[in-house]
């Protein structure tokens, strides 16, 4: 079982989702993972695919992120996304909003985890390493997509960021350093209640 804060939830029956094997150690080698690949269609695409197949109730996705507002080694758990390479605004649409969807710029959805920060995840397809926005404080590359696809097939949703690195000039150094330490944190705050 997980717990998440008063819910409970089968080991068999959620799926733990990251980008990079890289994140996911070996933890999370005999739990139900998902690898996507880098990137919003990667991540889009197999989540799609392993929800079809697999039918969990619930989705846990893991993986590193940059920040400025958080430190090195943190954990945060997100429950508002912005997809942050979407700008449409030459057309009179909002910042962030995907135009004709009806869903708003800033995408609520995911389960709240007690006892830990909580972000706005700004997903995009690059490597931001000149973080300035205001709007969110957490770069990742993936979250975005699987937070409304969870929202649109009605699964339960956590999404859970280590910060590798603070999205600035030395970003990649720093990320290639951290990104290991992710699956430690994460077997911490999930499986040692």
């Amino acid at each position: 079982m997980i717990k998440i804060n008063e819910d409970q939830f089968s080991l068999d029956e959620t799926l733990f989702v990251f980008a990079l094997d890289s994140e996911a150690g070996k933890v999370f080698n005999d739990k139900n993972k998902l690898i996507t690949g880098i990137g919003k269609v990667n991540a889009a695409m197999e989540l799609t695919k392993e929800i079809h197949r697999r039918k969990p109730k619930l989705i846990v996705n893991l993986g590193s992120a940059g920040s400025k507002n958080f430190h090195k080694g943190e954990v945060v758990c997100c429950t508002r996304f912005i997809q942050r390479d979407m700008d449409v605004r030459g057309l009179g649409f909002s910042l962030y909003e995907t135009p004709l969807s009806g869903i708003p710029a800033v995408l609520e959805y995911g389960l709240k985890k007690e006892g830990l920060p909580e972000g706005i995840c700004g997903s995009g397809d690059s490597f931001e390493m000149n973080h300035s926005e205001k709007d969110y404080n957490i770069v990742d590359m993936e979250a975005y997509p699987l937070a409304l696809i969870a929202m649109k097939e009605k699964i339960p949703f956590l999404c859970l960021k280590y910060i590798s690195d603070d999205a600035g000039s030395d970003a990649a150094d720093d990320w290639t350093v951290q990104v290991h330490l992710a699956s430690e944190a994460f077997d911490k705050i999930l499986f040692e209640q």
